[in-house]
This record gives structure tokens, C-alpha cells and sequence, in this order.
């Protein structure tokens, strides 16, 4: 009887290869292949002449193949093998990070981003081993930004109280010009409250709503001729209860008469990776509700913004109307700005 190895004595077997072992003149009775990752999974035909591992190869790691096996006049055999997997670094492997984080509680327009470390070329291989499911189930799909970074969304906005969970099942899976998946990621989130702030630019309101039902209605102020506020839906990135605001940062320099360094600006709430915020503006009380006399923000009081700084979540929406300059898909978690369908077209898998 002969045992047969696909990767007997190599030393530089691919991670993304799978080990078969069969016997010829005889029946496997047992395959075990082992390293100090663990034992790698397989299984065994039902005639018992072959073994295919199910589990996947970590790099730079030996491996042991131990194989049982019955001769056709009932002797057992056993043959010992090993193999080296070849050796990756860093840069031939990429490393997802997930938002939103592990238990974290999130508004109902928060897309899953997954960050690459290292560029994705094959999209699809990756894309094939990446999943969200929602507890109650609800449809969405990926998006491609970029090589190093993919969204999720569901159709329509989360339905409040979901339970969220994403899993990439990654780790040896080719991403493209020899890069591998670094590891697999499991995250678990839950969806609050359906906030939706509704702001209207030419009427200089905000209206506030959770879980359908009027909360308030708060008088804002919006950008001014030529720092014009996008319309379209943005959705809270991140919050500060206070953070330094300069003109500089957004290409306002020193000596232009719109200069502003304002270094406590209470209750800040950024809706777009540009510069725009939701906070609180007690200089131009007089104007909420009547002008728009911003460089892009909503202001409002300090008390009202301090009452939304205090319900808001990451994730929150906020739908922005009355401008026409429109909010893009990637100037913050933009997703909102394009159809389903239009987003799922940059889905690999489309």
C-alpha cells in the first residue's frame, strides 16, 4: 500500500493550499496534521482513500502528517510526514480593522468599514469570505472605496434594536499580487434609538426625531455664501464634548480676513471628514433660525446642542436639505448618497 502527499517534505507550501493525502492499495483510517498553531481540519472520504484539509495554513510554521491506514489484508500502517509553509512578512499580509467595535452601540446609519493595511487587488477572493448578518435579518451589500478600504450597509437604515454581526473569514485567503489574509475578525454591535435629525438650510431648522415620533425643533444656523453646508445624508462620525476648532485645518489661513481659531467649541459632532460639525454656537444666536452665517457647521445654542450632544451615538443620521452642493460618498460615512443599486455596483461580486 501507498500513502500520497501533495505536500510531503516541501518547504514552502502557499497558505492557501490544501493538503491531500490518499491512500492506493489500502483505506485511511486516520489523518491528523499538526503544528504549533493547532491541528489543522479535514476531512475523510467515505470510502476512506482520501483526506483534504477544510482548515487553513498559517505562514513560516512546520507541520507534521500523520497518517493511519489499512492495508487490503488488514494490517494497519502509519507514515509520518512534514512540510514548511512558506515564510510571509508583514507586507504579504494584510490586517483588517472593523468599525464599528466590538459590543459597541451605534445609530441606525452606521456602515460596517473594514480598513486594509495592505492594498486589496483581488477584491472578489476577499469580498467571497466577508459577511454581515442582522438579527432581524435585513439585505445590504459591500462597496469598495479604495484597495484598503470596503463598506456594508443594509438597504434601508438599520431597524433600531438589530443586533449586528460581521465576520471575515480571511486568514490565508489570497487578496492579489501575493498578499494573503492576516487573520480572521469576528465583531459583534448593536443598533440604538432611530435618530434622524432632519436640517433644512433654507428654513435655518433642524427638527430632531427618535424612533419616528417629534422631539424638538432646534433653530440653526448653516454655511454662508461661498462655505455653502452640503445637502444630502451624513451621518455622526465622532463627538467631543469639547475640541479646538482653526480655519487652518480646513485652508483658511492666518491672514485671511474668514480666519477663526476658536479653542472650545462645546458639544462637537462631526458629520464629514472636510470640516463639517453639528455644535454649539452661542455667537450667532441672533441669526439661528434666520441666516446662514457659518463656514459650513450647524450651530445652535449651547443648551440645545448640549440636549442632542447627550442622545447622539456614532452612527446617528442627519439629513441634510436646501443647498445645492451636494454631499459625496466618501467625505465622511456618505453611503446614504447613492441608491441601492448604485452602491451595490461597487461590490466585487456584482
Amino acid at each position: 500500500m501507498r500513502l500520497v502527499s501533495n505536500v510531503r517534505d516541501r518547504s514552502d507550501v502557499p497558505v492557501d493550499h490544501q493538503v491531500r493525502i490518499s491512500a492506493r492499495g489500502g483505506s485511511l483510517n486516520r489523518v491528523d496534521v499538526t503544528s504549533p498553531a493547532g491541528k489543522l481540519t479535514g476531512d475523510l472520504s467515505d470510502d476512506g482513500r482520501r483526506w483534504k484539509s477544510s482548515g487553513r495554513l498559517e505562514p513560516g510554521i512546520d507541520y507534521v502528517v500523520h497518517a493511519v491506514a489499512e492495508r487490503s489484508d488488514g494490517k494497519n500502517v502509519t507514515r509520518t510526514s512534514r512540510f514548511h509553509t512558506e515564510d510571509l512578512t508583514l507586507a504579504d499580509q494584510t490586517f483588517a480593522s472593523v468599525s464599528p467595535l466590538q459590543g459597541e452601540t451605534v445609530g441606525v446609519g452606521m456602515p460596517v468599514i473594514v480598513t486594509f493595511d495592505v492594498p486589496v487587488t483581488d477584491k472578489a477572493s476577499i469580498e467571497k469570505h466577508m459577511s454581515v448578518s442582522a438579527t432581524p435579518r435585513q439585505p445590504g451589500t459591500w462597496h469598495w472605496l479604495s484597495d484598503t478600504e470596503v463598506h456594508w450597509r443594509p438597504k434601508a437604515y438599520w431597524k433600531a434594536g438589530s443586533d449586528v454581526s460581521v465576520d471575515l473569514d480571511i486568514n490565508s485567503i489570497p487578496a492579489g499580487a501575493g498578499v494573503y489574509g492576516q487573520e480572521n475578525r469576528h465583531v459583534d454591535f448593536h443598533i440604538g434609538d432611530a435618530n434622524v435629525y432632519k436640517v433644512n438650510a433654507a428654513t435655518h431648522q433642524m427638527r430632531v426625531f427618535q424612533n419616528g415620533a417629534l422631539l424638538r425643533t432646534i433653530p440653526i444656523t448653516t454655511g454662508k455664501a461661498g462655505f455653502t453646508t452640503r445637502s444630502g445624508t451624513k451621518v455622526i462620525i465622532e463627538k467631543f464634548a469639547s475640541k479646538r476648532m482653526n480655519s487652518e485645518t480646513v485652508g483658511i489661513k492666518k491672514n485671511d480676513p474668514e480666519f477663526y481659531d476658536l479653542d472650545d467649541v462645546k458639544w462637537a459632532m462631526r458629520v464629514t471628514y472636510s470640516g463639517e460639525f453639528i455644535h454649539a454656537a452661542p455667537w450667532s444666536v441672533g441669526s439661528q433660525g434666520y441666516d446662514n452665517v457659518s463656514h459650513g457647521c450647524t450651530g445652535m445654542s449651547t443648551e440645545n446642542a448640549a440636549w442632542l450632544y447627550s442622545m447622539t451615538r456614532r452612527g446617528d443620521v442627519v439629513e441634510y436639505t436646501g443647498t445645492d452642493r451636494p454631499m459625496t460618498l466618501d467625505n465622511g460615512y456618505g453611503d446614504w448618497n447613492a441608491s441601492f443599486a448604485d452602491y451595490s455596483s461597487a461590490s466585487a461580486l456584482s
